[in-house]
């Protein structure tokens, strides 16, 4: 752990970390720009003696605050192994690759630090050793692949710049929890994996992401997979998302492509020729499965599109699958049979990395079969399933309606202290809702004001007149004010969308009269779109949700963020549904208590974008007439930073001048 040198003369946590973000302490000695900021000094403050005294706490802290050097000094001083998960991996590379350098030099202490990512970004050295000894000849792309093994120290697939990104090949070859045999793979000591976590078992801190954070305390229960080493302090940045990554790590996907890549795999050992002489029933067996899953999931993707549009997700119930349940449970037995066959055709005279790996293929049968058996009965009532199809991939899912229980059991009992902290944790200046959400009832909470004066650096405009969203001419009158927007705002703009449909017809009028270069989402990847949007003077992004959150453009290239409606989730949308009824058969209601604070925190994650540092200025427009109409309206106005409302669109170009 680090050696806190003499030049702290004081002792204790708290104390120390008071003394960094003094007028004259090192941060202010050490880095050219740094400016002492009350509210940094203040959540510093409570995250050190979070960490000394243990518990949970909340710390908003509004944009400006510097809330990642507000965390990471008491981290470092602390003595402590601390987990740090982020929601974005490009806020993990700003705390690795230049946050944490510019602390050591500047406090003078010395530490550790790993930097995790997940499976499925390393190389596994056993499956490009068995797809080497199988394939007659390797390719240019997996021979150049294997010589990159023999000198890389990380087995990161970012250094294969010559590799396309969702490459079908680095599916096959990549380190996931499902094929992993585990401390029995013949490259267990070898395997970059493996030797990531030794790294970061041995650091102060471990940076990872919520992703990774929740795909390891899913699988922590099985026999191997997690790679995150324990960890008795961490803290959880931007952790407005911890409740929607959760429900997709700590529930269940079945899909076609599972069933395949067991196929496929099997298929590869039993070209090995390390089975038994005759492994017939095998490859029967396997044949089978491949023949029913295509049967089965062909059958769900045409109910699926006999019931819209293929691109939503379709809740369904125990008796969603109707004639389709027979082919389910013919493909289970199989998978079963496919099980015991793999046990028994181990030949006498196999390697044990042979055995190993049928072994492996066994268990891997019999998982696919539980979670297949549970997917069909569609019965739990802890979770909500349904059908969902990308491209050619069929996906059967269960999402748990509430993770506060999942979470509590496996992330903050493993804690002594959890921090959570984020720009957007609040409604009306309430915790109440991602307390509820979370399941902290007890936790110590704190609020720290946005070092922005957005009095004087903001502008919320709300158009007067714009009909309701439900209305049919609600798109051609937001294309019109949103126009008229443009022409004050010189561009400069994002434009921030609810839904594609509406995206779709403002885009169409906008690039027929719009006389400012226009970039829509979906032209390109999202990193190239951005890229794009700040070399572009004057452009205008138009964009849906993705766009909300994690996006950082400083200056004026972004003085404006116009929003279409406010963001409520989709009541279709199937965990939305479930949990509106999870709320509605407790005697809640789901509307005030669910719905509203939810698109409140969305809302104010797309406010987020728009002023970045104390000398941006910035207009916010709402063309949803209901912030003025309904009653609700004020829940989010109340909400909002301090900024003032006009209504006078000519007021946006006199104000940005100004």
């Amino acid at each position: 752990m680090p050696d806190v040198p003499a030049v702290f003369d004081t002792p204790g946590l708290i104390a120390q970390t008071q003394q960094v973000f003094s007028d004259e302490g090192p941060l202010a000695r050490e880095l050219p720009h740094f400016e002492p900021r009350d509210g940094q000094r203040l959540m510093a403050e409570a995250v050190a003696s979070a960490l000394d005294s243990g518990g949970i706490l909340l710390a908003e802290a509004g944009t400006g605050t510097g809330k990642t050097l507000a965390y990471l000094v008491p981290a470092i001083l602390s003595g402590r192994r601390v987990l740090i998960s982020t929601g974005t991996k490009n806020l993990q590379e700003q705390i690795y690759f230049k946050d944490l350098p510019i602390l050591e030099r500047a406090l003078g202490v010395t530490f550790t630090a790993t930097y995790m990512k997940g499976r499925a970004n390393y190389l596994c050295l056993h499956r490009l050793d068995q797809l080497v000894a199988t394939a007659p000849e390797p390719s240019p792309q997996v021979a150049a692949i294997a010589r990159w093994a023999e000198h890389t120290d990380t087995g990161d697939r970012a250094e294969l710049d010559d590799l396309p990104e969702g490459d079908p090949l680095w599916h096959d070859l990549s380190a996931t929890a499902e094929t992993c045999l585990g401390s029995d793979c013949p490259q267990f000591q070898s395997c970059f994996v493996t030797r990531m976590r030794q790294r970061a078992a041995a650091s102060d801190l471990v940076i990872v992401n919520h992703h990774l954070l929740c795909a390891d305390a899913s699988v922590r229960r099985s026999a191997f997979g997690e790679v995150i080493p324990a960890c008795g302090y961490a803290v959880i940045d931007e952790a407005h998302q911890l409740e929607d990554v959760a429900t997709q790590y700590f529930g269940l996907a079945l899909s076609n492509i599972r069933i395949e890549e067991l196929v496929r795999d099997t298929e590869r050992l039993l070209n090995t020729g390390f089975l038994a002489d005759d492994a017939s029933d095998v490859r029967d067996g396997m044949l089978r499965v491949d023949s029913l899953a295509r049967t089965f999931f062909g059958g769900i993707a045409m109910a699926r599109a006999s019931r819209g549009s293929g691109g939503e997700r379709l809740r369904i119930g125990p008796d969603w699958f109707g004639p389709l349940l027979d082919d389910g449970v013919a493909l289970g037995q199989a998978l079963v049979d496919l099980q015991t066959q793999l046990t028994a055709s181990i030949a006498p005279a196999a390697t044990a990395e042979a055995a190993e790996d049928a072994g492996a293929l066994a268990q891997r049968a019999d998982a696919l079969r539980n979670d297949l058996e549970m997917l069909l009965s569609a019965s739990d009532h802890r979770y909500v399933f349904f059908v969902e199809t990308r491209g050619r991939a069929v996906y059967l899912r269960a999402a748990p309606i509430g993770v506060s229980h999942l979470l509590q059991e496996m992330l903050f009992d493993r804690m002594t202290t959890t921090v959570l902290t984020s720009a957007t944790l609040t409604v009306e200046g309430s915790f109440d809702y991602v307390c509820d959400r979370l399941g902290l009832p007890d936790a110590e909470t704190l609020t720290v004001p946005s070092e922005f004066d957005y009095r004087t650096q903001a502008l919320l405009y709300l158009p007067p007149r714009m009909p309701s969203p439900k209305a049919p001419t609600f798109a051609a009158d937001a294309a019109r004010e949103t126009l008229a927007i443009l022409e004050q705002t010189r561009g400069r703009a994002f434009v921030l969308f609810t839904s594609y449909s509406v995206l779709r017809e403002v885009h169409a009028v906008l690039q027929a009269t719009l006389h400012y270069p226009l970039l829509v989402q979906g032209e390109a990847p999202r990193r190239l779109l951005l890229e794009r949007y700040r070399a572009t003077p004057n452009a205008v992004l138009l964009a849906t949700s993705s766009f909300w959150q994690g996006v950082d453009v400083a200056g004026e290239q972004l003085s404006c963020v116009i929003i279409d409606k406010l963001p409520f989730a989709s009541p279709g949308d199937p965990i939305t549904a479930a949990r509106v009824d999870a709320i509605t058969a407790r005697g809640g209601d789901p509307f005030q208590e669910f719905q509203i604070p939810l698109a409140v925190l969305t809302m104010l994650q797309g406010l987020g974008r728009l002023i970045r540092h104390r000398d941006d200025r910035g207009v916010l427009a709402i063309l949803d007439p209901r912030l003025r109409t309904m009653g609700y309206g004020r829940r989010f106005l109340e909400s909002f930073p301090p900024a003032p409302i006009v209504h006078d669109v000519t007021a946006l170009g006199r104000f940005l001048d100004g």
